[in-house]
């Protein structure tokens, strides 16, 4: 049977704060051929998509509409953002109940089209719900991916640059484990223009008062989310643009390193687990897990976040 699939198609499932940010952002960026936006509340994804209509004289040429189930067919990427949302005071893991049910029932859908697309997970909990979505496909690890600690790895960047006082551009860090509470900063994976950060520091900054400050930037990292929810009830610029990122390397098979939430089957010695670490991205999906040498106390770090998430699997699994 002859592939029905489409190079630069991306279906988005939910049409609110973080799915139309994603579709504003990706139809700006130019990347997509077609955008096909579903939601439950048809009435919502036809307000969406009119609006992002409106603006197509002002971005590069793409078809954007309401999609149905049958979009999944020859969709080369489809986006998962649906679910209830993070609330003032509730953890992502908190959502688990909510969320898992809704993923597993797109999931089958999107299965019964016989789609050869890459999924993205976004929906929170996403390392758990990536692991659910695995796991309800059937589909090879590298062709479910979540946006993991994407987003977090770049808020890291931006904290480091303002605080050394230089283009994000030339700082390189990342997060990995849950894209939650538990996760954890590579502070041996960071640099500032190829100079490991410490060293950086100690040459440019006050090395006395550096401890500090590393501890300062991974906490604001860490509690990020909080704080934006706390002032406008909800993230969706970051998230969006975090997912832009991700839709470029598989559409255009650049082969990029990005902390999104992959099935680990041995690699750091954790197995049966989705969590954010560095993984090329391309046209295929997670091509290869990044196995990065960390520090002893790191590595513990990513054992505990694997664990954190592992316990609620397993809690979930019980409540079944």
């Amino acid at each position: 049977m002859e592939s029905m699939w489409k190079s630069r198609k991306v279906v988005i499932v939910g049409t609110g704060a973080v799915g139309t940010s994603f579709a504003y952002a990706l139809a700006q960026k130019g990347l997509a051929d077609e955008i096909s936006l579903i939601d439950a509340n048809l009435d919502l994804a036809k307000g969406q998509v009119l609006d992002l209509a409106h603006g197509l004289p002002y971005y590069s040429p793409v078809q954007i509409h309401v999609g149905q189930k049958q979009d999944y067919a020859d969709a080369s990427i489809i986006v998962i953002t649906a679910g209830a949302k993070q609330g003032p005071g509730e953890t992502r893991l908190d959502l688990l109940q909510k969320n898992a049910a809704l993923v597993e029932s797109v999931v089958d859908e999107i299965v019964s089209e016989n789609s050869q697309a890459i999924l993205l997970i976004v929906t929170n909990p996403v390392d758990i719900l990536t692991y659910v979505a695995l796991k309800r496909s059937g589909w090879p690890k590298s062709r479910v991916i979540g946006s993991g600690t994407v987003l977090d790895s770049a808020r890291f960047r931006y904290l480091i640059s303002q605080h050394c006082n230089v283009d994000v551009g030339n700082v390189h860090a990342y997060v990995l484990g849950e894209h939650g509470d538990s996760e954890l900063a590579a502070w041996s994976m960071t640099n500032v223009a190829g100079v490991p950060i410490d060293k950086y520091s100690s040459m440019y900054n006050n090395p006395e008062q550096w401890p500090a400050h590393r501890e300062r930037i991974a906490r604001e990292v860490k509690e990020s989310a909080y704080h934006i929810i706390n002032y406008k009830g909800a993230t969706y610029y970051g998230i969006g643009m975090a997912l832009v990122r991700i839709a470029g390397a598989i559409l255009q098979d650049q082969h990029s390193v990005l902390t999104v939430s992959t099935f680990l089957d041995g690699e750091y010695g954790i197995s049966d687990v989705c969590l954010g670490i560095p993984t090329v991205i391309g046209q295929t999906g997670a091509m290869k897990i990044i196995e990065a040498p960390l520090t002893a106390q790191e590595h513990e770090a990513l054992e505990k976040s694997a664990h954190t998430l592992q316990k609620a699997l397993q809690d979930l699994r019980s409540s079944n």
